[in-house]
Parts: C-alpha cells; structure tokens; sequence
C-alpha cells in the first residue's frame, strides 16, 4: 500500500506506520517489524474469520 491509499483518518496508527520512513531502520529492524506485521496480519485474519463464521452461525440458528 502506498502512502497515497492510505486510510484518511490522519490519526489511525495504520497511516503513521503506512509513512513511517523505512530508511534509517537496520535489516534486524526491518525483519523484526516484519515479523510483527505478520503476526498483527494473522491477528486481524483470525478475527475477521471469527466474524464471519459468527454472522453464518447467527444466520443459520434464524432461519431454522
């Protein structure tokens, strides 16, 4: 994501690291912030696979 589709609301912590110069960071720096986007990334995918599978469990229980 370019800093140019970032979110718009300029205090949204995604948009501050989104621009966050990435140049004076060292590689162990670079790996250890890629570690962390990794695990925020399966954070965010567990979460987002709970509400679904919520929403498919609330949909089936009023149907039936």
């Amino acid at each position: 994501m370019e800093p140019d589709d970032a979110p718009s609301r300029l205090d949204d912590a995604l948009t501050e690291l989104i621009r966050q110069d990435l140049d004076p960071l060292s590689v162990a720096e670079l790996e250890a912030r890629i570690t962390a986007l990794e695990g925020e990334i399966a954070r965010t995918s567990k979460k987002m696979d709970h509400a679904v599978n919520h929403r498919a469990i609330a949909d089936q229980l009023f149907r039936s």
